[in-house]
């Protein structure tokens, strides 16, 4: 008989056009990709429109994979104030569908996810691809940049959540 997962957790690489997102399993130390894609809310339309979008595609993933948590990426540096304005409001829509569906959400800085997954914060996102191909047991490296980047943060979390459980056990 297979073993209830002990967290599915839905990540998201908030951007401003393309976002990626990855449904991971985590179970008895081993993660399995649910689905892992982009969403596209393109750069035509408004700034409100767009985030509409992000909203409605959360919503649609939230409700075909049914996660019990969310992992997100933290603010990081942008490269100019208008960027990181655009993405800080993609982040609160992200945050905000999390709490309208009340998953739990956990947020980690690009440089925990790249420590986790490859070793240093530092890492390329080359290298994060092959680490996360290589781990996950993938055919071939994952594609976009962004859905490379939420598996990261899918699998990062899931090694925290399997490490904080393994030490509550104890």
């Amino acid at each position: 008989m297979a073993r209830a997962p002990e967290v599915r957790v839905l990540a998201v690489d908030p951007g401003t056009q393309v976002v990626g997102y990855a449904v991971l399993e985590w179970c008895t130390g081993r993660a399995r990709v649910v689905e892992a894609s982009v969403l596209r809310i393109g750069g035509k339309g408004t700034q409100a429109s767009r985030l509409l979008a992000l909203h409605e595609g959360l919503c649609e993933v939230i409700a075909r994979c049914e996660p019990s948590e969310m992992a997100v990426e933290d603010i990081f540096l942008a490269k100019n104030a208008r960027s990181a304005l655009k993405l800080g409001q993609a982040r609160g829509v992200v945050l905000l569908t999390a709490a309208e569906r009340s998953l739990p959400v956990f947020e980690y800085t690009p440089a925990e996810v790249k420590q986790a997954i490859v070793g240093h914060g530092g890492a390329s996102k080359e290298q994060v691809q092959r680490m996360v191909a290589a781990r996950l047991g993938l055919a071939s490296l994952p594609r976009p940049h962004d859905v490379a980047d939420a598996l990261a943060i899918a699998l990062c979390h899931c090694q925290r959540v399997g490490l904080s459980r393994m030490g509550r056990e104890e």
